[in-house]
């Protein structure tokens, strides 16, 4: 049966809780530690995002300063159409046509002087065309500011792409680095999906607002400066008619903008949740399949879908109507300036030339807002993705080695863990009183039911998770006092799920210990029994293997991991279910060499076949957390209890 939507964003929507699933191993997931979809706080993420930006400030400065420059000459290119016109239309150029237009005027005419003799002599132009020579020179003049600010144009772009790529740059690699130090926990409770999207759509939304946004909103913030100061330069009467559409213009971009910003928030959780059952349901495929549950995902994504449809369709149409109002608001102000200018020209001094500069300033005040107007929705998406990365990056790490944690260069393996406690949750308690020993040499084993705590035990011996009660030592030292990574590094794990890394089948190997030589890779191969179909595989040992070995089968790709397993000089080893996909006559080829490998290390076994554990040096059989029995294959026979049940086929082992 399909479940409904709110059960599908509680289980893939970083703004949920997801429920309790199994984890590594089969123990249980934690809670989800994702970001809330609503940004909680605009200023302190902008200011997380300018501390990116801080390094590059001498070139944004440039940027700024190019930003200006180009403003200017689009502005003074325009304003030179004003004393063209009048020139042109006979009217005289004074300070009625404006101050700066007498300027302009000047430097033409001081132009024109210097080209008059040339237009003269090549073109045979009468010297009497005066308004012609005015004409070309104005042209020439327009054309050479409006080349200039090309060419600034061009050089703050370029210096903006290389700010932005490398913020974003710096932006990724601090969230690689933060999800390598970030505990289990966190992704127990977090699905691929959702953590690829902060890579993706997240920082590829931070990264389309430094490249384009943040630059249009600096030259719309310029380019209205300037349009203004020109504008009262020109007519403060009709600046004043212009001015009283700001109110308009603020009131209809904040309403639209509130509006937008919510419903972009929530159209980029939707995008999360979407991508986590993407991953979850591409990854499944087979077990999708051989249930035949492929109308009941296409249900559930359907419902996710449509869900993320009519968030972005809230999002896409309130940052649209943003353009068309704040346009007919532009165009309305235009016209009424346009009218009042006309008024001017019949009752003053007013010239066609100031009306027709006025004209053009009034449409480029209203641009700037227009489109600062629509960018922000583009910001508040940026930074609603900008707060989901910042809150992977501020999620609490592994707690860090104690100040008098060791190194213990020389492990010998002897664990012990004495009336250990634990649960994922505060509220349920996993493992209750759990005592036992073991020594180098000694082969441990696990059984029990599907979650009695036997993949948790191996997991709080790697120190993926803290015990809340009780001590685990090693060699006699509390493992909270032992270097996590030297931890670590000293216990080697064959877990049920395999994984492979895209590379030869030598470096897969290899990665149990990269300063292993070959020969030493081709002998832990041998000793796994995987040396043989390796040598079947096409570039035997150089094989590429992608996509988590595809190309592979279930048993292959778990006799490459007991290789990793086996080139490790770790001195301890867990085995959670590592035969589990391989069959019975290449189980025993393992066994036989695992066992040449486990006769100097301390070993831990978790298995369900009860056959692979009878030459156990002990068998712990869990129940509920607690461990009901313990003793040798024969003496757990002669007890008759759950283990003799268990072995005898007169209990399932569920």
């Amino acid at each position: 049966m399909s479940r409904n939507l709110e059960t599908l964003q509680k289980q893939y929507n970083s703004s949920s809780k997801i429920p309790m699933r199994g984890g590594p191993g089969g123990g249980p997931r934690g809670r989800n530690m994702g970001a809330k979809g609503k940004p909680k706080n605009t200023k302190q993420t902008i200011a997380r995002l300018f501390s990116y930006v801080k390094p590059f400030v001498p070139r944004l400065i440039l940027v700024v300063v190019f930003m200006v420059i180009n403003t200017l000459t689009a502005l003074v290119g325009g304003y030179m159409l004003n004393p063209i016109i009048n020139k042109i239309s006979g009217q005289p150029i004074t300070e009625s046509a404006g101050i700066m237009a007498v300027y302009a005027d000047k430097v033409i005419l001081s132009f024109c002087h210097s080209m008059q003799d040339v237009l003269i002599s090549v073109f045979n132009i009468s010297a009497n065309t005066d308004v012609l020579v005015y004409l070309i020179a104005g042209i020439i003049i327009m054309v050479s500011i409006y080349l200039a600010g090309l060419a600034t144009n061009y050089l703050q772009h370029r210096l903006m792409i290389t700010v932005t790529q490398n913020t974003i740059e710096s932006i990724r690699n601090d969230l690689f680095h933060k999800l390598e130090k970030l505990p289990v926990r966190y992704f127990d409770g977090n699905s691929t999906g959702e953590v690829m999207s902060r890579f993706t759509n997240d920082v590829d939304n931070i990264s389309m607002m430094l490249d384009n946004s943040l630059v249009s909103l600096i030259s719309g913030s310029v380019t209205l400066i300037g349009t203004v100061v020109f504008m009262i330069s020109t007519s403060w009467i009709l600046t004043l008619v212009t001015f009283a559409f700001v109110p308009l213009f603020l009131f209809g971009g904040t309403t639209i903008a509130k509006k937008s910003r919510k419903y972009y928030s929530s159209a980029q959780s939707a995008l999360g949740a979407v991508n986590g059952y993407i991953e979850e349901s591409v990854t499944g495929q087979k077990v999708v399949k051989v249930f035949n549950h492929e109308d009941e995902c296409c249900e559930e994504f359907e419902l996710l879908n449509n869900d993320m449809r009519e968030k972005q369709f809230k999002a896409q149409f309130f940052g649209g109507i943003m353009g068309p109002i704040m346009g007919n608001i532009s165009q309305i102000c235009y016209g009424v300036t346009v009218g009042v200018g006309g008024i001017l020209m019949l009752t003053t001094s007013f010239t066609p030339g100031a009306l027709t500069v006025f004209a053009n300033y009034s449409r480029n005040f209203a641009m700037p807002i227009n489109n600062i107007s629509q960018l922000m929705t583009t910001v508040f998406s940026a930074l609603a993705g900008a707060e989901r990365v910042f809150a992977v990056m501020d999620m609490p790490p592994e707690e860090p080695d104690c100040e008098d944690a060791v190194d213990m260069p020389d492990m010998k393996g002897y664990v012990k863990m004495e009336n250990v406690y634990f649960g994922y949750t505060k509220e349920k308690t996993i493992l209750k009183d759990i005592t036992l020993y073991a020594k180098p040499g000694q082969k441990i084993a696990f059984v029990g039911s599907t979650g009695a705590g036997k993949t948790t035990i191996t997991n709080l011996i790697n120190r993926f998770y803290d015990i809340e009660k009780g001590s685990i030592t090693i060699d006699g030292v509390d493992i909270k006092k032992i270097k996590r990574d030297v931890l670590r590094s000293n216990i080697a794990m064959v877990l049920q799920d395999t994984h492979l890394f895209t590379g030869t089948v030598m470096e897969n190997i290899r990665y149990g210990r990269p300063d292993a030589t070959d020969e030493e890779v081709i002998e832990a191969a041998k000793t796994a029994s995987a040396h043989s179909f390796i040598m079947r595989l096409e570039n035997g040992y150089q094989t590429e293997l992608t996509g988590d070995g595809a190309n592979l089968s279930q048993g292959q790709r778990q006799l490459l991991n007991i290789a990793r397993a086996a080139i490790s000089k770790a001195p301890i080893l867990v085995l959670d279910e590592a035969t589990s996909s391989v069959d019975t006559r290449t189980e025993r080829h393992i066994e036989r060499g695992m066992d040449r490998i486990m006769s100097t290390r301390t070993t831990f076994v978790i298995a369900h076949r009860l056959s692979t554990v009878r030459n156990s040096n002990a068998i712990m059989v869990l129940e509920a957390g607690e461990i009901i029995e313990r003793g040798t294959h024969d003496d757990l026979l002669e007890m008759k209890g759950r283990y003799y049940e268990l072995y005898t086929g007169k209990r399932e082992l569920a």
